[in-house]
């Protein structure tokens, strides 16, 4: 098998900074920030990013898979979480250290808590609204109150960032510099 070849695709308004460790092909929505130390492979297939995500530092979104992994808009990727899921949908949280295997697709406001390991034993959809938690990786469903409070404020940290990041950091443009 070829080696996939490096290929960027960043939108005009993302914002990627230049410490950001990129291989493959490699597709970055309108408003996403990627923050300085984040991995992104693309190592069997591309990966396409959507609009309004934050990939926060130490992060790896990693794609084995020869398909196209999709990740839909206003995804958080908190500190060292490693996210290998062929698919993602929107609004949806990787909390610090989680770590999603290949094997999961997960759906839309779907929340992964904090070093939780989430490894199915066969290839599995997380429904819409699944919050998972605590040590043992528990389940249960949320009921959705609050989405409109948790959609503003991720909005107002991305602003924050959109504006602090580039005072500190230097960015990367679309064409793979």
């Amino acid at each position: 098998m070829a080696p996939i070849r490096d290929k960027f695709t960043i939108h005009s308004k993302a914002t990627v900074c230049q410490d950001v460790d990129l291989k493959g092909d490699i597709t970055i929505g309108p408003g996403t920030i990627v923050h300085p130390k984040a991995t992104i492979f693309a190592i069997a297939g591309p990966i396409v990013i959507g609009a309004g995500c934050i990939v926060e530092e130490a992060a790896i979104i990693v794609n084995r898979r020869k398909e196209v992994m999709r990740i839909g808009d206003n995804n958080l990727f908190e500190i060292g979480c490693r996210v290998e899921c062929p698919s993602v949908g929107n609004n949806n949280t990787f909390s610090t250290r989680s770590r999603i295997h290949h094997t999961v697709r997960v759906s839309n406001f779907c929340f992964i808590g904090a070093a939780c390991l989430v490894v199915p034993t066969e290839d599995e959809t997380l429904d819409e609204y699944t919050s998972i938690y605590g040590p043992a990786a528990d389940r249960r469903v949320w009921s959705g109150n609050g989405k409109v409070q948790e959609a503003d404020l991720r909005h107002k940290h991305t602003e924050y960032l959109r504006e602090m990041l580039p005072r500190f950091n230097r960015l990367r443009r679309g064409d793979g510099t």
